[in-house]
């Protein structure tokens, strides 16, 4: 089975200084039919005014993935990190136990885009930690997240993968999906097939009882591959 999450239908807030799309429930914006799927909680994509952004505030028991499309993120939390996430990297954090951090637009006047992703994680009472990284800007796909830090990625504490895929126009590849397993497909940019269903820039795929995806490029495009746990 293949759902189409079109762009346009996704919870939206527009405050003057931030303009976010949610795909999932989020804030003021509820739908049932969208409270996460498998592991992922909240897919937000954000852009954010110069020298604006979100002030002090806690979170608790989750992976917070940013990645930032354009721009530079300010971070500072409890854990006495001071960072700048530019774009093209991926930040995480496991708030675990319990901490407190601030987001803000590092440019006074250039807007700022990026994903912000909230993942489940596999159990509660994890001590906080914070890790960055950028990823060789390559072709093909390329491991983001995964539960043992292979292959020089970024570890989360949950029985899950995160792949970008940057692809050419006109190319393609195949995907074979373990039995059980949920796939979510963020498109980043561009237009891509997914078994023969057609999606753009920040439209998405939820998939599930399909045992083989096979992908194609209508136009140069990146991809964001989430392979999940079973519900």
């Amino acid at each position: 089975m293949i759902y189409l999450r079109k762009a346009q239908e996704r919870g939206h807030a527009n405050h003057g200084w931030l303009d976010s799309w949610h795909t999932f429930s989020f804030a003021n914006y509820y739908d049932a039919n969208f409270m996460g799927f498998s592991a992922l909680r909240v897919i937000n994509e954000d852009v954010i005014d110069g020298g604006q952004g979100f002030g002090t505030h806690p979170h608790k028991d989750m992976e917070i993935l940013t990645y930032v499309l354009s721009g530079t993120v300010e971070h500072e939390d409890s854990m006495g990190n001071k960072e700048q996430i530019p774009a093209g990297e991926f930040q995480i954090m496991s708030a675990g136990t319990g901490v407190r951090h601030s987001e803000y637009n590092a440019s006074k006047d250039v807007p700022l885009h990026l994903y912000q992703i909230w993942i489940i994680p596999e159990r509660t009472g994890i001590t906080p930690r914070y890790d960055q990284r950028r990823f060789a800007d390559v072709q093909g796909r390329q491991l983001v997240l995964s539960p043992d830090a292979r292959e020089g990625s970024l570890k989360v504490y949950q029985d899950m993968t995160l792949s970008r895929w940057v692809l050419k126009q006109g190319e393609q590849d195949t995907v074979q999906v373990e039995p059980n397993r949920r796939i979510w497909i963020q498109v980043v940019k561009g237009d891509v097939t997914v078994n023969g269903e057609k999606a753009g820039t920040s439209d998405a795929f939820a998939i599930w009882d399909e045992a083989s995806l096979s992908l194609e490029a209508a136009s140069d495009a990146e991809i964001l591959l989430f392979d999940l746990p079973p519900v």
